[in-house]
Parts: C-alpha cells; sequence; structure tokens
C-alpha cells in the first residue's frame, strides 16, 4: 500500500511537471515563430580552413611519437615554417609574391530529409562560393546525403547545384552513404560523383502512396463529399470513392514526372544507360561504378585529404542565427530531460531498496 501511494505522488509530480513543460513549449514556440517571421533571412556564413584540420590531426599523432629531443627540434622547425607562411601572406596580400595563388576547393554539405529542408542553406551557401569563386582553377564539392523525397523540394535543391555547373565551375559531389532518388538528382548535376564502397545510389524512380477510408465511412453511414471545379483537380482522395478513371490520371501523372526525372538524369550523365538503370532500383557504390552512376570510390574524407595537397580547402556553411525563444525553449527541454531523469533515477532507487 506505501508503495502505491508513493508511486501515485510520484506520478502526480512527473504529470504535473510534464504539462508545465509542454505549457512553456506551447508559448515559446508560438514567440519562436513570430521573432522568425521577423527576422527571416538573418544568419551567418560559417568558414573552416579543412587544411588546418587535418594538419593538426596528423601533427597530433606524430608529437606523440616522438622522443623529447625530436619532439624539440620539430617545435623549432615549426616556427620556422609559420613564420615563412607569415612572410608569404604578407606579400601575397600586397601583391608582392611571384608564386600564383592556390586554387580553392569550397565544400558545402546538404543533409537531405523527405522536405529537403536543407535546400534554403545550400541555396545561401552557393550564393557566397558563386560570388568569390573563380572557373579557372576553383572547385566546389558537395557532400551529399538524402534518400529523397518531395519532387518539387528536390528539384529546387538539384537547381541550386545547376547554378554552380552554368558558371562553369568544375562541381564534384561526394556520397559516404546515400544518395537515392530525390538525392540522386542532385548528385547528378556534377561534373564527377565519387562514393564509398557500399553507398546506396540510383532509385530514379517516382513513388506515391495514400490511404482510403471510403468504404470505413461508408459502412459507418458517413457521407463524405469531393467538390470540384475542373476534370483532374482531384484524381485519388483519402476519403473520398475514387475511380479508376481517377487512378489511370494518377498514373500517368507519375509516369510523366518519371519521364522528366530520366531526363533531367539523362542530360547531365549522357553516357549513362538511362533505361537499365530508372527502373526504381538502388546499386551499392562498387555495383553502381559498373552501370556508371558514378565515377570513383572513394570517401569524402580520402578525397578531401587529398585536394588539400592541390589547394586551399574550405568548409562553407549558413547558419540562422537562433532567436532568444529557441535558445529558452533549448534550455527548457535540456532542464526538463535531467530533471525527469532524476525523478525515474529515484523512483528506481526507492523501489530497489
Amino acid at each position: 500500500m506505501e508503495f502505491l501511494i508513493e508511486y501515485g505522488l510520484f506520478l502526480a509530480k512527473v504529470v504535473t511537471f510534464v504539462v508545465a513543460a509542454i505549457v512553456l513549449a506551447s508559448v515559446i514556440f508560438s514567440a519562436t515563430q513570430r521573432e522568425r517571421e521577423d527576422h527571416e533571412g538573418e544568419g551567418e556564413l560559417k568558414i573552416r580552413k579543412l587544411n588546418d584540420q587535418y594538419r593538426k590531426l596528423k601533427e597530433s599523432i606524430q608529437s606523440k611519437l616522438m622522443s623529447d629531443a625530436e619532439h624539440k627540434a620539430w617545435l623549432k622547425q615549426k616556427k620556422k615554417e609559420a613564420k615563412a607562411e607569415k612572410k608569404t601572406a604578407k606579400s601575397e596580400k600586397h601583391g608582392e609574391s611571384d608564386q600564383e595563388p592556390k586554387s580553392r576547393i569550397y565544400v558545402i554539405d546538404f543533409d537531405g530529409d523527405i522536405k529537403a529542408s536543407d535546400t534554403d542553406t545550400l541555396r545561401r551557401s552557393v550564393s557566397a562560393v558563386l560570388s568569390v569563386a573563380n572557373p579557372a582553377k576553383d572547385e566546389i564539392v558537395v557532400r551529399l546525403e538524402s534518400g529523397g523525397g518531395l519532387v518539387h523540394a528536390y528539384g529546387l535543391a538539384s537547381a541550386q547545384l545547376d547554378r554552380i555547373r552554368s558558371k562553369g565551375i568544375p562541381l564534384t559531389a561526394c556520397v559516404d552513404k546515400v544518395a537515392a532518388s530525390g538525392g540522386y538528382m542532385m548528385a547528378c548535376v556534377a561534373d564527377k560523383i565519387i562514393a564509398s564502397p557500399f553507398a546506396v545510389l540510383g532509385s530514379i524512380g517516382v513513388v506515391a502512396q495514400l490511404p482510403n477510408f471510403h468504404r470505413f465511412l461508408q459502412k459507418n453511414s458517413v457521407d463524405f463529399e469531393v467538390l470540384t471545379a475542373g476534370e483532374h483537380k482531384r484524381t485519388l482522395t483519402v476519403f473520398g470513392e475514387n475511380t479508376d478513371k481517377g487512378r489511370q490520371k494518377f498514373l500517368e501523372d507519375l509516369e510523366d514526372t518519371h519521364g522528366l526525372f530520366k531526363e533531367y538524369v539523362s542530360e547531365r550523365r549522357p553516357g549513362l544507360d538511362i533505361q537499365a538503370v530508372a527502373n526504381g532500383d538502388i546499386w551499392f557504390g562498387k555495383r553502381a561504378l559498373d552501370v556508371n552512376l558514378i565515377d570513383e570510390i572513394k570517401t569524402s574524407d580520402e578525397y578531401l585529404i587529398e585536394a588539400c595537397e592541390r589547394g586551399e580547402v574550405v568548409s562553407v556553411s549558413f547558419q540562422r542565427k537562433r532567436t532568444l525563444p529557441e535558445k529558452l525553449g533549448l534550455a527548457t527541454s535540456a532542464a526538463f530531460e535531467h530533471t525527469l531523469w532524476k525523478l525515474l533515477s529515484a523512483f528506481r532507487n526507492q523501489k530497489i531498496q
């Protein structure tokens, strides 16, 4: 009986805390939406020099393997090299250096979901890079991960990469895990596609699915009316009665979309046997190379480390600044998780005792 009372009190505390957290989260979310509308478009570019990042990794392990004497000599040599680099950078700044400026490899990341939500940051990053990139010597690398999603969303994301291609700047797509369906639509824009051995590629097809509750509603004597102006305004519905004519029109639309998808891929990869690969199937990295879906087997890390030898590798990303309500929301969420964990731990300890 005592255990039930303790459990009831504990449950009441948890429910009270959860309700309060939900109310607070709702208020914060509403404020966030209003502030986001007021500050739409604000954000900042994040620039990271990957040459420095990879060099630090290398130097970190090298320094651990050296003796004291070797380490001392190594530090002395590094100071000498740093001084020379500083002098060279100063000369280049004032146009006094005889050496040609190094080429730059700009790296942009795209992590896709079903709505291609990362398109806006991709758009801004591409705009920033195109404003400074030199078609004669620079390159843009897109590290791409996406299993595809909405046609119009990935059409826009692919169009952002087409902007790079139209400027004549070499574009390389690196796929470590997956670039399928809409993801492959984006990848095929690149002049060169590189993928890891077991990356998933292809899925050049179109799919649509929806449930229909018409018979369930009919069984329960519920009428659902679908009123349209225009013969093809609504072909298939979730609650209305679907017809063979509507299904046929829906299938025709899917086939048309598939045809546009195949044309888009064929134009950008003319050496691809589109009829052989546009059946909705997927291929892993090595198999994808055999059917010309990609050009090389290699991870993005391997490619970028090699790129450091021929130029300056720069990661470019656009990050929207979090508003105050968003920051409060994150803090509230973290506090809620921490408190709930403490309550659960306390109850578990009491039960064990």
